[in-house]
């Protein structure tokens, strides 16, 4: 399997349009309302892009055996690195992978200290966010709506173990 993480200007508008208008994917997106145009794909690129030249990093497309399968990466959002994972329902077994690989880049060659992620309340499956690691942080609103932050602190090495 060969896995690639491109700048969303690298994928076609198309297929992050389709992506976004899946129902499967739009249930776990509250922020996400009405249709997703090619207007509104235009602003979510720039948008995503100014992260990268303003922060340095930002969302990357997944690009799986040479089809996109999502988005996700890391974005600043008020001060911290916030996880996200969007996946077409085809690829969702392949999260894991690429959590890993994120996480990776997170605390290694990006030297963050903790990441978060954000869910809306109506996400009750999160036993396995809880086995990664991460731990309920607090409540915050974005965008009119409610979620709950988890973070995930940076594994402390333990120096002269084997």
């Amino acid at each position: 399997m060969n896995i690639e993480f491109k700048r969303l200007t690298e994928v076609k508008k198309s297929e992050i349009i389709e992506l976004m208008n899946n129902q499967l994917v739009r249930r776990q997106m509250p922020l996400l309302r009405g249709d997703f145009s090619e207007n509104d794909c235009d602003k979510f690129i720039a948008a995503k892009e100014r992260l990268w030249t303003e922060h340095g990093y930002g969302p990357w497309a997944f690009v799986i055996n040479d089809q996109f399968a999502g988005w996700g990466g890391l974005q600043p959002e008020n001060g911290e690195a916030d996880l996200a994972l969007v996946l077409h329902p085809n690829y969702w077994g392949l999260g894991k992978v690429l959590y890993k690989e994120i996480i990776s880049r997170a605390f290694g060659e990006m030297g963050l200290n903790s990441i978060v992620v954000l869910f809306p309340p109506t996400r009750t499956r999160i036993k396995g966010l809880l086995r990664l690691g991460f731990k309920e942080d607090k409540e915050l609103e974005v965008g009119d709506e409610r979620f709950i932050r988890y973070r995930l602190e940076k594994p402390v090495k333990n120096e002269g173990k084997k």
